[in-house]
């Protein structure tokens, strides 16, 4: 790795964004943090102590302006983007599904999914035309891609597709030397995490951020497909 990697990470400011950020910046690599709160971005920044190798940039994910502001902010800054962490997501509230109101759900979807596609267009757009050409996108999928939980249609629906994403953009980024892969999350210790409905095992966060910064340092003719991490003693297989 190059000390001019730059990558571009979406839902920065808190849980697994923010480690992974931390884990980033402390490899060498300059940072583009995304989020919406700006006061939670430049915390981060300023936890990493580096904030001449960073930017930070509000954005709302689920909408194509704000996304094209803030790959031109990348952009304008760092002059290229090497590594998209599609990071940012949200959760509905365990309701069973026919108690679901539906504008939690288009919020969900919005979110999870069509935030993700929107930033890999955009990705996709600077990495092909780039010198050095192309770079990897990484999708955080969840334990909820393969096996859900009762009462999370929203969520669970999203992450699903997003599985159907990260193989769309594997094969359509070949020709423009873009890799893509997803990593699978179960349990990492977060405010997220710590919402469940019932007390499970745990691990600490800073293993997810290790392992999406293994994902990111390969060079790209070797690509992490699926990697799945999680707690150990979680309930996964048949949520047993």
């Amino acid at each position: 790795m190059t000390e001019t990697r730059v990558a571009l990470i979406t839902g920065a400011g808190s849980g697994i964004g923010k480690a992974t950020a931390l884990a980033f910046l402390r490899d060498g690599f300059r940072v583009a943090l995304a989020g919406r709160s700006l006061d939670k971005l430049e915390a981060v920044r300023a936890e990493a102590g580096a904030q001449g190798n960073s930017l930070a940039v509000t954005a709302d994910v689920s909408n194509p302006a704000s996304v094209r502001a803030l790959f031109d902010a990348t952009q304008g800054k760092f002059g290229r983007l090497d590594v998209l962490f599609n990071n940012a997501g949200m959760n509905a509230p365990f309701l069973p599904l026919e108690d679901m109101p539906y504008e939690k759900w288009r919020e969900v979807i919005d979110t999870n999914l069509t935030g993700a596609f929107l930033c890999t267009q955009q990705a996709f757009r600077l990495m092909k035309d780039q010198t050095p050409r192309g770079g990897r996108i990484i999708n955080n999928g969840s334990i909820s891609a393969h096996a859900p939980r009762p009462n999370s249609a929203p969520y669970t629906s999203t992450k699903h597709a997003v599985t159907g994403l990260t193989k769309s953009t594997a094969l359509d980024g070949r020709k423009y030397d873009i890799a893509c892969g997803q990593i699978d999350i179960g349990n990492a210790r977060t405010e997220l995490g710590s919402r469940l409905p019932q007390a499970e095992p745990m691990m600490d966060v800073n293993h997810v951020a290790n392992a999406v910064l293994q994902m990111a340092k390969l060079p790209l003719e070797a690509n992490v497909q699926f990697m799945t991490i999680l707690a150990t003693k979680m309930p996964y297989i048949g949520r047993g």
